[in-house]
């Protein structure tokens, strides 16, 4: 009996808190708007606001990153997408138009910046480009604007 009771305490303390960091890192990839993988499938989701990196974050800590007016915000869809209601101050980038690559290369890579687009997919994919271009500070808002929205954060029509 004991023996079970060590075990159950071992799994509560230590590989469940691993099976759920596991699970948020893997959740932000989306799967409906792109068949693609995500590029950034080791992302983690980072619970606090961390300064530089590339990395994902919640929306209300995107929104905190934000708030210091220092960050780029862009939008990585599609221009009907961005028209239908996107992030205020944010700039179209979209993911899935020939130049894209062009576009955020000739963006300064010590900037700091956060991306999204509609549940993370493809901002996910975009996040790993600018990564290989050599951006240091790149924060992906995780679930896109889907969850900013679900959190009851403003989007702009």
């Amino acid at each position: 009996m004991a023996d079970l009771i060590e075990r159950d305490q071992f799994m509560r303390k230590y590989i469940l808190p691993l099976v759920l960091l596991a699970s948020l890192s893997t959740a932000c990839g989306g799967g409906g708007e792109n068949a693609a993988p995500s590029a950034s499938a080791g992302a983690v989701v980072v619970p606090s606001i961390a300064v530089g990196g590339v990395r994902v974050v919640a929306p209300v800590d995107a929104q905190a990153l934000l708030a210091d007016g220092d960050r780029v915000l862009i939008d990585v869809r599609t221009p009907e997408e961005y028209d239908e209601g996107h992030l205020a101050g944010a700039i179209l980038i979209n993911f899935n138009a020939a130049d894209f690559a062009d576009r955020i290369g000739s963006l300064d890579r010590d900037g700091s910046y956060v991306i999204y687009c509609r549940s993370g997919n493809r901002s996910g994919q975009a996040l790993a480009v600018m990564e290989s271009l050599g951006f240091v500070d790149v924060a992906d808002i995780g679930g896109g604007i889907v969850a900013w929205g679900e959190a009851d954060l403003p989007i702009e029509q």
